[in-house]
């Protein structure tokens, strides 16, 4: 019987699953505690992880039976894949399972800062009924999108539902892509989407070269009047910048729902800046991404497991 380690919160769908196969060993603290990890994975078949435990070459090299990692979501920056494919161990993730969620999660905060939601709501409870914070129509407004895949495709199509325009900008898209040609998206290079966005949303892996892609540099190309969105990963953007460009009025406002470092602590200079809006890494976390995450995730796993080719391995796309 396979031997199944899960490091980090799964839906009990997802668990569910995989106890008809094998054993379960589920903590989700489990990343936290280096030592307990390691004793477990020296007997291990499968590990699923989400963003927080680190899949080092250190942490590979102490396992003997491993087949399979599993992820919890789509970002691979916590994982080392080179140490993986040397170990000859499949890694599999939950491709596509979150991207809805996310998508809505932007345009949420998209809806929330166009019509003042937060400000308003805190102006009537204060005793005030002013008819002056109407605030403005997403309808017309310019969406920039920074990488168009699952997640930046799903969030142009509901964008251009509401009735805004879509820059993207994404290296590896061609004019020929279907969200660029039957969905109306124009692809355009970083520096003119920033020139030209109301809303910038970001949607690229975190590697060296998109490492504090959002600096001071392009801060300052954005208009006065945008917003940032991040939903991606922390290192993105530097956010020692970012602050400062809040603050300055250089930008009017931001989301970020990852950091740099998560979580960020109390001493969090961001945490004094009501612009900028923090949020807990949350944006793919919906009850039916969550079942979608488990099932699939738990399914390719069972997949290696039983010697089948799994569906959506990050090796072999």
């Amino acid at each position: 019987m396979p031997r199944i380690v899960i490091t980090e919160m799964m839906d009990p769908q997802g668990i569910q699953l995989l106890q008809k196969i094998g054993e379960v060993i589920y903590d989700p603290g489990l990343w936290d505690k280096p030592e307990s990890l390691m004793t477990f994975l020296t007997s291990a078949d499968a590990l699923i992880v989400r963003n927080q435990t680190r899949v080092s070459e250190e942490l590979l090299a102490g396992t003997k039976n491993l087949r399979v990692i599993g992820r919890l979501g789509v970002g691979l920056d916590n994982i080392d894949i080179g140490a993986a494919q040397r170990h000859h161990i499949e890694v599999v993730a939950a491709l596509g399972a979150n991207a809805i969620a996310v998508a809505e999660f932007v345009l949420a905060y998209c809806f929330s800062q166009s019509r003042q939601l937060v400000a308003v709501d805190r102006n009537v409870r204060e005793g005030h009924w002013n008819r002056k914070l109407g605030g403005f129509e997403l309808y017309g407004k310019i969406l920039g999108i920074v990488g168009l895949g699952d997640i930046g495709q799903r969030l142009a199509l509901r964008a251009k539902a509401l009735g805004m325009s879509i820059l993207a900008s994404d290296p590896v898209r061609l004019p020929t892509h279907w969200t660029v040609m039957e969905g109306q998206v124009e692809l355009v290079d970083l520096d003119e989407l920033l020139r030209e966005s109301d809303f910038v949303s970001l949607h690229v892996p975190l590697m060296p070269e998109t490492r504090h892609l959002i600096n001071r540099k392009v801060l300052s190309q954005m208009k006065s009047s945008a917003y940032l969105i991040n939903t991606s990963r922390g290192g993105i953007i530097d956010e020692e910048a970012l602050l400062e460009a809040v603050r300055t009025g250089t930008l009017q406002g931001a989301l970020l729902d990852v950091r740099e470092v998560e979580p960020p602590g109390a001493t969090d200079p961001l945490l004094g800046e009501p612009r900028i809006m923090l949020t807990p890494h949350i944006s793919g976390l919906t009850q039916e991404a969550g079942i979608r995450t488990a099932r699939l995730v738990a399914d390719d796993v069972i997949r290696v497991l039983s010697n089948q080719a799994p569906r959506a391995s990050v090796l072999h796309k």
